[in-house]
């Protein structure tokens, strides 16, 4: 569930920026197609936080057509919003196609640190907003490499078993956050839960028995 009321509007900072969305245009060939479903999702729970770039269209014949920001503008109509924040320039027919064009190709050029996003990700309490769902976040988070602490350790766990053999992994996961453990591991997690079901007869506060059981204290 989100821990703060959506934002759906435009921030504060970008109020003075704020024109009718009416009287804007969709630029006339743009080749790129976004999620707008996402992006309104974004504004539902983000706001606008940065405008958007309206050419005013006095060298090129098109008034008020937009050069970065379509699916922005789609999806705060989509909202029903009734005002957008733009900037604006005034530009010819070839520097229009060139800002349409670097505004697409540069956020195809960007990379991600996979690791630190899945990190941040993890962190958050929900992933509403963030253009991740459930399966994105599973997806990146099986594309993670193994932290090289928990590297090094397995590797002194297996001895010279590691550099033969291929590890099988699995994961214990609770919320967004999902810790990677070894096959052995998820061997003795299957026994331990066998055990508890066979117990009780049911799968409930199993989690609960395993959190309970790592802060007993051990025998010395």
């Amino acid at each position: 569930m989100p821990n703060r009321e959506p934002v759906d509007r435009i921030v504060d900072g970008l109020l003075p920026f704020a024109v009718p969305i009416g009287t804007l245009n969709r630029y006339h060939q743009n080749p790129r197609r976004g999620d707008v479903n996402a992006v309104a999702e974004s504004l539902r729970v983000n706001g606008q936080f940065k405008p958007i770039v309206v050419n005013r269209g006095t060298l090129t014949g098109r008034p008020n057509e937009i050069l970065a920001g379509n699916h922005t503008w789609d999806a705060a109509k989509q909202r029903g919003w009734d005002q957008i924040a733009a900037t604006w320039v005034d530009v010819d027919d070839d520097d229009a196609a060139r800002i349409v064009i670097v505004d697409n190709r540069t956020s195809d050029l960007a990379g991600y640190d996979t690791e630190l996003l899945a990190d941040i990700l993890s962190a958050l309490p929900d992933l509403d907003g963030t253009g991740y769902d459930r399966d994105a976040l599973d997806e990146l988070l099986d594309s993670v490499e193994l932290p090289s602490q928990l590297a090094a350790e397995t590797a002194e766990r297996e001895g010279d078993k590691i550099a033969d053999e291929h590890l099988q992994w699995g994961y214990v996961q609770w919320g967004v956050i999902r810790v990677q453990i070894t096959k052995d591991e998820v061997e003795r997690l299957n026994n331990i839960h066998d055990a508890f079901y066979s117990s009780r007869g049911t799968d409930t506060g199993f989690a609960h028995y395993l959190l309970d059981a790592q802060q007993e204290p051990t025998d010395a």
